[in-house]
């Protein structure tokens, strides 16, 4: 099976960037770094990061700037490989069973077989990027079974044999880090940390997915933001509920609101834990102010 070692149109770490801010998402130096090797190697990329980071975004980018379907595995507490990879139509088997009578029929044709998102990305790997979204919610044996999977991207199907795909599928895995991974499942992968944006980079990501939201007002929610993410919250705001708090507030004050009552009454958009709510309390409006100053 042929590796891939070139991406049309993206030869270097800058050319991927370009491409995914063009696809509006802004990627660093690192990580743009991080998915060009992986795609140029034909490695799986392993992005983890904190809830709210941009993993999942990152992977919808990539596949978008490729122009492939972006196929999601979710991962859940006993995910297992029936979900993970194909099962059969049974109805449809026994109907089948049924119409045929007296003869034959091949009842592990295609036809039967549904495929699931790992062997989906086997059969199509040009057309498709595969998303192992949360792995770190799998337990470790569906983990041990990825393992075997990203090692020479095959299964094996008891009716009908191993299926091998005809060159490296590009896949992302993405982490909360709620727990640890498995060493050899790091060691396949190219890694990348992804931490919340700086200040300037999360005021553009504002400004690039709400158009509607002036510069000021959006410096001003990130600054917000930026001081509920040092408060020991559950559930601190990730970049997409900066953006939404930014719509939110903008929408609210060409309704009439001032700004500080606009982003207070629209707090709902960036938390959303009514312990975190508690806990902020009054010092919200001390927060406001000092992101309007």
């Amino acid at each position: 099976m042929a590796v891939r070692r070139a991406i049309v149109g993206i030869d270097s770490p800058d050319a991927l960037a370009r491409a995914l801010s063009a696809a509006q998402y802004l990627a660093g130096d690192e990580l743009a770094t991080a998915a060009y090797l992986a795609l140029a190697l034909g490695k799986p990329l392993l992005l983890e990061g904190a809830p709210g980071v941009g993993k999942t975004e990152a992977a919808k980018a990539i596949s978008s700037v490729l122009g492939r379907q972006l196929v999601r595995l979710q991962c859940y507490e006993g995910i297992d490989a029936a979900a993970a990879l194909y099962e059969w139509n049974y109805p449809r088997q026994m109907l089948a069973i049924r119409q045929a009578g007296d003869a034959w029929v091949n009842i592990y044709a295609d036809d039967f077989l549904i495929a699931r998102p790992m062997l989906e990305a086997l059969r199509n790997p040009r057309d498709t990027v595969l998303l192992i979204d949360e792995i770190d919610r799998a337990d470790h044996e569906f983990e041990a079974f990825l393992l075997e999977f990203l090692s020479d991207f095959s299964i094996s199907i008891p009716e009908r044999g191993t299926m091998s795909a005809e060159e490296h599928p590009v896949v992302i895995l993405t982490s909360n880090r709620t727990r640890e991974l498995h060493e050899a499942l790091r060691r396949r992968c190219v890694y990348h940390w992804i931490d919340y944006p700086d200040a300037a980079r999360e005021a553009a990501i504002v400004m690039m997915r709400a158009s509607s939201v002036a510069r000021d007002t959006a410096d001003k929610v990130v600054r917000a933001v930026g001081s509920l993410r040092r408060e020991p919250l559950a559930k601190p705001p990730g970049v997409a509920e900066t953006v939404e708090w930014a719509e939110a507030a903008t929408l609210l004050h060409a309704q009439g609101a001032a700004w500080p009552t606009a982003f207070k009454r629209a707090i709902g958009v960036a938390l959303k834990d009514q312990d975190d709510m508690v806990f902020v309390g009054d010092r919200l409006d001390d927060i406001l102010r000092d992101a309007a100053a």
